[in-house]
């Protein structure tokens, strides 16, 4: 072989080696609030931990403020390969992977320490093991974070107080069975769909955590907000099984290792936005009911938690109280 045959053909082959290695995945990754919420932090955690793990092969685009469609929607789409991931509470879940519903019953756990222990246990993973045989791959628990009732009537302090109220809720049985019980109308409806039936008076009030009631600016269009912490909310890093056949091994625990690293960011950013938050809201014109009366939240769900008790199985709903 002549000389320049030899360079021209090394200068291709490395050409070719530097082109496949420089060649970009780039995901859509959608959440349902601001880049600046704990969706937005705990995506970008794993955005960037991914993109530093895979040497860029593979980066994110991301899609918030419910961009993308609802959680429902977009966990569909997960599905279907259509959307690469999403970022998603547990509220529309049940509809996709029954077993998650048992973590919806409002009362089950006592505090953070006790939720994230039992999501990040057995029980937990269990849970996580389920969502492969339904055509999605759970990477890991990120977080939302304890419930709390916002309304634009009256102060809630006991379950009559909240009796009568149009609520917007997710798409969630087992919620809506507990928030009857409480006299609420539950309203399934949409996130995206909130903040204007907020503003027409469509629903009387909403139920959520702290850092999505600042994120979503409800302050703007709902007076009475009470502590209730009456259903603690899980969230999830959900991927596409289309995206997750292709990863090789090694990449495949960068992606595990990563949504491991921002379900802890996540939770970091919920308890910052819990310390500072209801100061916030109370700034910007909400009144704060802290004293809320949960022993008579909790007797009012008698009937409902027989129901539970039923559907999930008594001795499955002891162990995860019995997390300590």
């Amino acid at each position: 072989m002549k000389p320049y045959s030899l360079a021209l053909g090394l200068s291709m082959a490395f050409g070719l080696a530097a082109g496949a290695q420089a060649q970009t995945t780039t995901l859509k990754i959608g959440y349902a609030t601001s880049p600046e919420s704990h969706y937005g932090v705990g995506s970008k955690v794993f955005c960037d931990e991914v993109e530093k793990g895979t040497q860029g092969r593979y980066k994110c685009q991301h899609f918030p403020n419910s961009a993308l469609g609802g959680e429902r929607e977009q966990i569909e789409a997960v599905q279907l390969g259509t959307q690469d991931l999403v970022n998603t509470s547990t509220g529309p879940v049940g509809n996709f992977v029954p077993e998650v519903k048992i973590v919806d019953i409002p009362f089950l756990f006592r505090d953070y320490d006790h939720a994230r222990k039992v999501m990040d246990g057995p029980i937990g993973q269990d849970i996580l093991a389920k969502f492969p045989s339904k055509g999605i791959v759970a990477l890991a628990w990120t977080e939302n974070g304890f419930r709390h009732m916002t309304n634009s009537k009256r102060d809630i302090v006991k379950p009559e107080d909240a009796k009568g109220l149009k609520m917007r809720t997710m798409e969630n049985k087992v919620h809506m069975d507990g928030y009857r019980a409480f006299g609420i109308l539950p309203t399934p409806m949409a996130f995206p769909e909130l903040f204007g039936a907020l503003q027409q008076g469509t629903v009387d009030g909403q139920e959520n955590p702290i850092p999505v009631i600042l994120a979503a600016k409800f302050s703007q269009v709902q007076k009475h907000l009470s502590l209730t912490g009456h259903v603690y909310s899980p969230a999830l890093l959900l991927l596409s099984p289309k995206v997750w056949g292709k990863l090789s091994d090694a990449d495949k625990k960068v992606f595990t290792e990563a949504a491991r690293k921002a379900g802890a960011a996540q939770r970091k950013k919920v308890n910052e936005d819990e310390a500072s938050g209801v100061a916030t809201l109370r700034s910007q014109g909400m009144t704060v009911v802290e004293n809320v009366d949960k022993p008579a939240f909790q007797a009012a769900l008698k009937t409902a938690y027989e129901g539970y008790a039923k559907e999930f199985g008594a001795d499955n709903i002891r162990k995860i109280q019995d997390v300590k």
